[in-house]
């Protein structure tokens, strides 16, 4: 038990820091993919309309 109390002393820091930094990445990246999602859009829309005119 103590070994294991220790263990989680040792690394528990790292890991809250990791938890909360992936946290944080997660809004970002699902920001960037709709963003990306917007600009396929666009560029399919000029697309259409380059082939269309």
């Amino acid at each position: 038990m103590d070994n294991i109390l220790q263990q989680i002393g040792n690394y528990g820091f790292p890991m809250v820091i990791s938890i909360y930094l992936l946290v944080r990445v997660e809004g970002k990246l699902e920001s960037l993919s709709a963003s990306i999602t917007e600009l396929a859009k666009v560029i399919e829309g000029l697309k259409e309309a380059r082939y269309s005119g």
